[in-house]
């Protein structure tokens, strides 16, 4: 291969290093090396270089570079693994340069599957409002094991889950329409189901609102009412009763309240 002729420190960066060497054919080769790769392999000037330890030279700096390139991406938060392989992939590293650089990320421990996914959902129920279900889903997504998964979920307690999930019903009931409160439950139990709850917890939730106030749900079959008397009253009676109780009876309100609801309007009328 050749001998080594020149060792400088680059002016941009001392903790790389450019290195000449001399091939036989009299020609100049220029690579650059990190200062640990150079320390590895002890290089100096006049040393003999030949192919073989050329490309390990190569290969040992293309793993350190990788190596900082996986530190600078978890300088930001915790990664899983998957996380780290598929960033260095998009950067262009190669599968054996991947699993050197998990090796060495595992020993010094600033990559940890389980140590992660544990804090994952900490965080997750501490500062979102995600059900159980989303939380695995975007586990799973992460490349954690089944197993950790499991174990950390089960610090996502039955009741602090009903806590957030009463919280997103709080929340969204400020914005509550004029609707019956069937209508009302089932679009709050949807919601509920796709932030991720489990069925127990949605119906642990509705149960808790079971004693709503039957004035906020005669005053939404009021409003619905309303609506539906201006677009029936053009037809005469059975016609327009039968229309008015299919129409509030499909808005959720039971039938009961929908009848006394038209005993009111009728007693309007005749007045």
């Amino acid at each position: 291969m050749g001998i080594i002729t020149n060792i400088a420190v680059q002016t941009k960066n001392p903790e790389r290093f450019n290195v000449s060497i001399q091939k036989e054919n009299g020609e100049t080769l220029v690579f650059s090396v990190d200062q640990d790769v150079l320390l590895q392999f002890r290089l100096k000037k006049g040393m003999k270089i030949d192919e073989h330890s050329f490309q390990q030279i190569v290969y040992a700096d293309e793993v350190k570079k990788t190596y900082h390139q996986a530190l600078y991406f978890l300088s930001y938060r915790m990664r899983s693994e998957q996380e780290v392989v598929d960033y260095l992939k998009k950067k262009g590293a190669s599968e054996s340069i991947i699993d050197d650089v998990l090796h060495k990320l595992r020993e010094n421990k600033y990559v940890d599957d389980r140590e992660f996914v544990f804090a994952y959902v900490r965080t997750q129920k501490q500062t979102t409002a995600k059900g159980p279900y989303v939380i695995r889903k975007e586990l799973e997504k992460l490349g954690v094991a089944e197993e950790w998964i499991e174990q950390s979920l089960a610090i996502y307690s039955f009741d602090e889950q009903v806590e957030t999930a009463k919280s997103l019903y709080e929340k969204a009931k400020k914005q509550r329409a004029k609707q019956s409160l069937r209508q009302w439950k089932y679009q709050i139990g949807q919601l509920l189901y796709r932030k991720g709850f489990p069925q127990e917890v949605i119906d642990r939730v509705l149960l808790s609102e079971r004693d709503e106030k039957e004035e906020q749900e005669w005053e939404a079959l009021e409003y619905q009412g309303r609506k539906a008397h201006r677009r029936y009253e053009k037809y005469n009676s059975p016609m327009y009763e039968q229309k008015m109780k299919q129409a509030l009876y499909r808005k959720g309100f039971p039938l009961e309240m929908i009848e006394q609801f038209l005993d009111k309007l009728k007693e309007g009328d005749k007045r």
